[in-house]
């Protein structure tokens, strides 16, 4: 098997009995975006998330809610379709990792078969303490990502 099938496998869709494709860490999606041809990782997180925290460079930006009051974006769906094409395989994250497995689960029932959610997200849980990035995440990964 190549490294691209057999980070697949590993994907815990299967296993886990998930909505979606599957769901990988931070250093997986990282692997998988570089090795398959046209995949995508889209961040769902909000503006102000994207301009407080940072970005990751080369991500599809396409908010799932708006700040400060987490309404839904009722045009999330139609900006995917318009942005990333159903055939390929794409990674939603957020900051935790809570809302990209909804927004994963939502492309699959829309015919996004390979539709990934990246666990721990951008910034990772809470910890004891109330601060993220202590232990999981995109970020404490050292994974790319730029803040303006």
């Amino acid at each position: 098997m190549g490294k691209l099938t057999d980070l697949l496998e590993l994907a815990r869709g299967r296993t886990e009995g998930l909505p979606f494709a599957g769901a990988l860490t931070p250093a997986e999606a990282w692997e998988i975006w570089q090795l398959a041809p046209g995949a995508q990782l889209v961040d769902i997180r909000t503006r102000a998330e994207l301009d407080w925290v940072g970005h990751i460079p080369g991500a599809v930006e396409i908010e799932w809610a708006f700040y400060p009051a987490d309404l839904p974006n009722p045009n999330f769906m139609s900006r995917l379709k318009q942005q990333v094409a159903r055939d390929v395989l794409v990674m939603f994250i957020c900051r935790s990792g809570h809302r990209s497995a909804e927004a994963a689960a939502q492309a699959a029932e829309a015919g996004y078969t390979a539709s990934y959610h990246v666990l721990e997200g951008f910034e990772g849980e809470l910890d004891a303490n109330g601060h993220r990035n202590s232990s999981g995440g995109w970020r404490y990964a050292g994974l790319p990502w730029v803040q303006d």
